[in-house]
């Protein structure tokens, strides 16, 4: 079993627990859990603690073009760059049934699908979202590599995914864009 077939397997176990993970995505490293478990969920707020009205962003195998289309929405320049965006939509639009705590007070949710072998390692298996928030406590500066990670985090956590060449993101936030029948509206470029 490779290292990679290992941290997958591990990371699996832990999610599928209701477990808090910390594990690289395409962007910068994460901490999350299994976006339909609502105690796992409220674990993550207190972990880093973060005012429960900031909703967290899930990782997904989600067709963004496919819900584009289905809303109307016009120009999708934004779907065709390459860069990891996540995009602010209905939560009740979705095929999942999502956490209750974890989607915002107007009842929207980030989504984004991660580009990276890991992480769709981790949702194929998981045949659902992840939560992704940086991993750094709230307000801290996010955690561009794992070296930059609060040792606060690391000891918290269920688990921590072994740091491997390949894994690490591009070190750079997402884009965030809210999609919504109005139009689309980018909300960091």
């Amino acid at each position: 079993m490779s290292g990679l077939e290992r941290e997958t397997e591990v990371s699996l176990r832990v999610l599928a627990e209701g477990g808090l993970l910390v594990y690289p995505t395409d962007t910068v490293w994460g901490v999350g859990c299994d976006a339909c478990n609502a105690e796992a969920v409220e674990r993550l707020y207190a972990l880093k603690g973060r005012d429960r009205s900031k909703s967290m962003l899930v990782l997904a195998l989600w067709d963004a073009a496919e819900y584009w289309r289905k809303q109307s929405l016009g120009d999708r320049a934004l779907l065709s760059d390459g860069r990891p965006t996540t995009y602010i939509v209905e939560a009740s639009l979705l095929p999942w049934r999502l956490a209750p705590n974890l989607m915002a007070a107007d009842g929207t949710i980030g989504v984004r699908c991660p580009q990276h072998d890991f992480c769709r390692r981790l949702l194929v298996a998981l045949e659902r979202p992840i939560v992704s928030t940086s991993a750094n406590l709230s307000g801290q500066p996010t955690p561009l590599h794992y070296g930059d990670i609060d040792a606060n985090i690391l000891a918290r956590a269920d688990y921590c995914v072994e740091p491997m060449a390949g894994m690490e993101g591009c070190g750079q936030s997402s884009r965030i864009v809210r999609l919504a029948p109005g139009g689309v509206t980018v909300i960091r470029p």
